[in-house]
């Protein structure tokens, strides 16, 4: 794994704070993590309320962490799965990648699939009280290419967009989650599947 100190693209905002890191997974151990969590994450299809609607969530999901580190957002309650080996081999990593950031435990991740450009995930802030404050949250991108776009809460012409590629990974710490919103949006383009693995620090029930 690339090292700290390396994070080659600071995207800059008011108290955003936010940190890419190019190819960060390199490719052999992305493409064979690609391929194991395709395979083995029992991938679930989640239902949401909205205008008294129930509504398909456009992404596959499931939850792992450690005993206790229960999650829950939009109504859903997230079942907590043991981690894989995988899973807690990545972990290890990404917390001595995110450490220049926060010292927070990575005790949790919620892994995501978007299967095909239909998927994505609309305006949101990883802000529920179990997170704490200030999270530190670390996303690694494995597959297909997609757009993270953030804009300001308080003002929504302020935005930021970027495209993750495979192996790449984003630190999100400090204000960012109280103070701006993002997304994966969808899209018309043709693009393959692609997974999302959001490591985070959840205060246990």
């Amino acid at each position: 794994m690339s090292q700290p100190g390396l994070f080659d693209e600071p995207i800059d905002g008011p108290d955003l704070g936010l940190e890419v890191l190019r190819g960060a997974i390199p490719q052999a151990v992305a493409d064979d993590a690609l391929q194991r969590l395709l395979a083995d994450v029992p991938w679930v299809q989640d239902d949401i309320i909205m205008f008294g609607r129930k509504m398909a969530v456009p992404r596959l999901s499931a939850w792992f962490g450690d005993p206790g580190a229960a999650y829950s957002y939009s109504g859903i309650e997230m079942t907590i799965l043991p981690w894989t080996p995988l899973l807690a081999t990545l972990r290890e990593a990404m917390q001595q990648l995110a450490a220049p950031f926060g010292d927070a435990p990575l005790n949790s991740v919620l892994v995501n699939l978007y299967r095909d450009g239909n998927d994505g995930v609309a305006w949101h802030a990883d802000d529920e009280p179990e997170l704490g404050r200030e999270p530190l949250i670390v996303s690694v991108s494995l597959g297909a290419s997609r757009a993270f776009q953030l804009r300001r809460r308080d003002d929504p012409s302020v935005r930021r967009e970027l495209d993750l590629h495979h192996g790449d990974v984003v630190v999100m710490h400090g204000l960012t989650q109280a103070l701006w919103l993002h997304q994966v949006p969808k899209t018309s383009r043709h693009v393959g599947q692609r997974v999302n693995l959001t490591f985070r620090s959840i205060r246990r029930r």
